[in-house]
């Protein structure tokens, strides 16, 4: 009996072929966006983690308790040689390197301007950040002059210098708080299309930060990178208590930047969102298919409701095409999905220059596919049309015959 309800739902969706296929159409790019959304969201997702933490930040930190809210320079990390030798022996972590930073003024012959100065090791600071590969003009760190200094594109115009230029860098020592000055001379200048890092941050030299801050061989903070970014996202991981001990506090990129987290939780519900406006959409479509093909046969419907024919069956006629057409259009939604999604994940979309959360993106956003996307999305289609179908379906059960022959003459 199955079988044959089955066969008269696919003859019946192929009585008008075009409809049913602008139908198919219609319901299946509703899917096909909801796949590419999705990609877009994991690509979005991707993109922002990986611009936030490979730019300087980091996958994780460690500090001294209260230096991330005060920037004090007494604050270093303490036992920091212990830190360092645990850190090396750590199997989750792939490379760690150390800073020193200061808030402090910066002059050239033209202006004066505030930065942040970081102390970094041109050796490891590469592992964890993206200042030697964002370099446009002159190099990063090369030779051994400790008078060297690195800053942004934006921080050089406002400072009209260039390279080889000398700048006096001004800032205040730990304790004492006593001035200390360094002449350096301009050898790099970066863009990471980031305005505060292009015009608020300048870096130095690891010892030469230490000798101006007189830290002797103290840090403020290391940066860490994980061998799998999941690490740096939970926040239970043992690592984070391991190394929040005597005084030190260590945190990864969900705690450093909870705005960026707050976004990502954000992009999940927007996926819930549009899936809800675009289904919205599709529903009207099904329901306006099936009534239309239900018009269309109403002299059919009032002649099988003549011979006896019961109104589930009748109800149950009009489900089972509900379903046929939902399996048209998964079909097509899935080719349409795929092959849009595949053209954009080569291609990339540039939104470079777009912030978001604090985030600046800097690279092409790819959409991601993922096997659910072609089985989860799919099956809430074909579930959907077969409960926006239900409407249709008890409207054909209610069909008097009289007046179903009658309507249809």
């Amino acid at each position: 009996m199955i079988i044959t309800f089955i066969k008269l739902a696919w003859r019946n969706m192929f009585r008008n072929k075009r409809r049913t296929l602008i139908a198919g159409i219609a319901i299946g790019l509703g899917l096909a966006s909801l796949i590419f959304v999705d990609a877009l969201i994991i690509g979005m997702k991707i993109n922002m983690v990986h611009s936030a933490t490979a730019s300087f930040l980091g996958e994780g930190q460690i500090h001294r308790k209260g230096f991330r809210d005060t920037h004090e320079v007494e604050l270093t990390i303490a036992d920091r040689e212990k830190v360092i030798s645990n850190l090396k022996q750590e199997t989750i972590v792939e490379r760690f390197t150390e800073r020193v930073m200061s808030f402090g003024m910066i002059t050239s012959p033209a202006n004066v301007n505030s930065v942040t100065m970081f102390g970094i090791d041109p050796e490891t600071e590469p592992y964890l950040s993206q200042i030697d590969e964002a370099i446009i003009e002159g190099d990063y760190f090369k030779g051994a002059n400790k008078q060297n200094i690195v800053i942004g594109s934006k921080l050089a115009e406002l400072l009209e210098v260039s390279l080889g230029d000398r700048v006096v860098l001004t800032v205040a020592q730990a304790h004492t708080g006593e001035l200390s000055q360094e002449l350096f001379r301009v050898s790099g200048i970066y863009y990471f299309n980031i305005r505060e890092m292009d015009r608020g941050m300048a870096f130095i030299r690891l010892p030469k930060a230490q000798q101006m801050l007189a830290l002797n061989s103290n840090i403020h903070e290391i940066a860490v990178k994980f061998t799998d970014t999941k690490f740096s996202q939970n926040k239970d991981l043992p690592f984070w208590d391991k190394y929040s001990q005597n005084g030190n506090e260590a945190a990864g990129w969900t705690t450093l930047v909870p705005q960026l987290e707050a976004a990502l939780k954000f992009s999940d519900f927007g996926i819930f969102i549009v899936g809800i406006i675009l289904f919205g959409v599709v529903s009207l479509g099904i329901v306006n298919t099936l009534f239309m093909s239900l018009h269309e046969r109403m002299f059919e419907f009032g002649v099988l409701r003549a011979i006896g024919t019961r109104p589930f069956a009748m109800g149950r006629l009009v489900v089972f095409e509900a379903g046929a057409l939902a399996i048209i259009s998964i079909i097509l939604g899935i080719i349409i999905g795929y092959i849009v999604t595949a053209i954009f994940s080569k291609v990339g979309i540039d939104y470079s220059g777009i912030e978001l959360a604090g985030v600046t993106f800097k690279e092409l956003l790819y959409p991601v596919m993922e096997i659910r996307q072609f089985i989860l999305f799919p099956v809430i289609v074909f579930i959907l049309t077969l409960v926006v179908g239900l409407y249709p379906a008890a409207y054909a059960a209610r069909i008097s015959p009289a007046k179903a022959m009658r309507t249809a003459a």
